[in-house]
């Protein structure tokens, strides 16, 4: 792990939210698939994910909920809310950005970066739930690992995700799943939340063939 890659200071981008960070395939034109999730499935799994997360951690005392900017982040503060209401306790939650940990930021076009903020009284020797939308290939999870490192030692990591669309190409597994959903390297997943978008959705996309 260690420090991050050095790099110009204004780079971000995550392969892992596809399109959820709405940015079209450079290929042709996208097609809009269905809606896989609506506003009721998200909160349903949102509700499922904070009760494992509360029985595997034997309640919510030692937990820090992180999220993965930008919708990583609003699911995070989502997922502490529904966790601290069902405990009767304020969990602690805030966000890490994982730019300058990418190992592939010569790749990808400029983006700003996203705000890293710890919660009060750090992680060391926490139950750190890392959260995104969308698992894809593993290399944001991996970077978050390393931004998570170099901030302090937890006891323990977990992944929460809304969607784990296979096609890994690092060893990553996620602990906590709203939906597995099968997909085609052709196709990607568009997660849209209120708070940035004005409503609560999943929907697949899909490149249109023969363009």
């Amino acid at each position: 792990m260690g420090n991050p890659p050095s790099g110009p200071e204004d780079l971000s981008f995550s392969e892992d939210r596809s399109l959820s960070e709405d940015r079209a395939r450079p290929g042709g034109p996208t097609h809009v698939g269905p809606v896989v999730l609506d506003a009721a499935d998200l909160n349903r799994a949102l509700t499922r994910i904070s009760h494992e997360i509360i029985e595997h951690a034997k309640g919510a005392t030692d937990l820090v909920v992180l999220g993965i900017p930008t919708r990583g982040a609003i699911l995070a503060q989502r997922l502490a809310a529904r966790i601290g209401e069902a405990e009767g306790c304020d969990v602690p939650v805030g966000s890490v950005d994982v730019t300058m940990y990418r190992d592939d930021l010569a790749m990808h076009p400029a983006r700003a970066l996203g705000p890293t903020e710890i919660p009060t009284g750090g992680i060391d020797g926490k139950i750190v739930v890392l959260v995104d939308d969308v698992l894809f290939s593993g290399r944001t999870v991996r970077a978050a690992l390393d931004a998570i490192h170099d901030v302090g030692r937890p006891r323990a990591v977990r992944l929460a995700v809304i969607v784990d669309r296979g096609h890994r190409e690092l060893p990553i597994r996620a602990d906590h799943v709203g939906k597995n959903l099968p997909t085609h390297k052709g196709e990607s997943v568009r997660m849209r939340l209120t708070e940035i978008d004005g409503v609560d959705e999943i929907v697949l996309i899909r490149e249109e063939e023969g363009s």
